[in-house]
């Protein structure tokens, strides 16, 4: 079900198999209409815990970060900070024709990505996680749920 922006909406939690070539599936209906779209990869903290996942960003949401990023003044420090982690730690990538992401080396090997990834929609961005590392973080977030509905 595409949004406003033509792109999909990332729902539902999809386990899938991760081939030798680091290639995961993307479900079809979340793969965008036109070919070559890019998608940027960050390697992503939760719960204190740095590189828990990979977040999967479309390109209207990459656009959104990376005009918050220009809008940071140059001269603070916690904003290079930023800049430096997110530019080390992102990648960006597009589906093959069998809609498949291959995740890069170093992306797959911190967060644990061996063989099976679960794939967590966020309805504008998602995440690709290790199985055993999705299962522990499940914790926290259910920890947080009655304060994360009092937002909407």
């Amino acid at each position: 079900m595409p949004n406003e922006s033509n792109e999909p909406v990332y729902q539902s939690l999809y386990r899938f198999g991760v081939d030798e070539k680091r290639r995961v599936q993307i479900p079809a209906k979340w793969r965008p209409a036109e070919e070559g779209t890019e998608f940027a990869l960050i390697l992503w903290p939760h719960n204190g815990q740095p590189d828990s996942c990979v977040l999967v960003l479309p390109p209207s949401a990459f656009s959104e970060l990376k005009a918050k990023i220009r809008a940071m003044p140059f001269a603070d420090r916690k904003a290079e900070a930023l800049r430096r982690i997110l530019g080390e730690k992102s990648d960006s990538v597009t589906l093959d024709k069998a809609g498949r992401m291959c995740l890069p080396d170093t992306m797959a090997a911190a967060t644990g990505i061996t063989d099976k990834a679960v794939l967590n929609g966020m309805f504008d961005r998602f995440q690709i996680w290790n199985p055993d590392r999705y299962e522990g973080s499940r914790a926290g977030v259910d920890a947080l749920a009655p304060d994360a509905f009092s937002l909407i």
